[in-house]
């Protein structure tokens, strides 16, 4: 854990973050008559990955939930490191409490300093870097920007092209922006047909 004190993601300090979901995980959890000690380790431990993502492979979520398994932790404590960022199908309450602690914590006032126009610009520049790829016609930055969508034209990309542009697209975005964590990278390739019987 002493790691995440120096780890900072959108400026704010990891460890004081993890700190704070933890007591609020646990208000909520007492709120709801649930075991308050338990939703205060799963609020405290939800981020542990942070510390190690750099040595293992996987986005925060993963590692954690690999380190916590590693050093026995209950199930519901590796569940909610594993599913705060609503990847996996919640199994445990707990999961929801951090999900819900963790959204207030970075968003209160003066939590991540990063300002508005800063935020835009990494979702526009994200979305444009996908838009330049040819028989890209869209691209959408979605979940605050850990995940582009990108909508290819069907007849200039068939699906290898697709497979290979998913992976060009996730190259360019390592190698021209800087951005925490991972950014999971989604080519769509949709045929439609569509006929009105009258």
């Amino acid at each position: 854990m002493g790691r995440l004190s120096y780890r900072t993601s959108y400026s704010q300090n990891v460890l004081r973050h993890s700190i704070e979901v933890s007591c609020l995980t646990g208000l909520l959890a007492e709120q709801l008559n649930l075991d308050a000690t338990l939703a205060r380790r799963c609020g405290f431990l939800h981020d542990i990955g942070k510390a190690a993502d750099h040595e293992m492979e996987g986005g925060h979520p993963t590692v954690g939930a690999e380190l916590l398994k590693r050093y026995g932790e209950r199930a519901e404590v590796v569940h909610a490191a594993q599913g705060h960022h609503d990847d996996i199908r919640v199994d445990y309450i707990y999961t929801v409490l951090v999900a819900a602690a963790d959204a207030i914590s970075a968003a209160r006032p003066g939590a991540r300093r990063e300002s508005l126009e800063r935020y835009v610009k990494r979702l526009e520049d994200l979305e444009a870097l996908a838009c330049g790829f040819p028989g890209v016609e869209q691209a959408f930055a979605v979940q605050a920007g850990r995940e582009i969508r990108v909508v290819v034209n069907p007849r200039q990309v068939n699906d290898r092209e697709a497979a290979r542009m998913c992976r060009d697209i996730a190259k360019a975005i390592e190698d021209a922006l800087t951005y925490p964590g991972e950014i999971k990278v989604n080519v769509l390739r949709e045929t439609r047909h569509t006929e009105m019987a009258r």
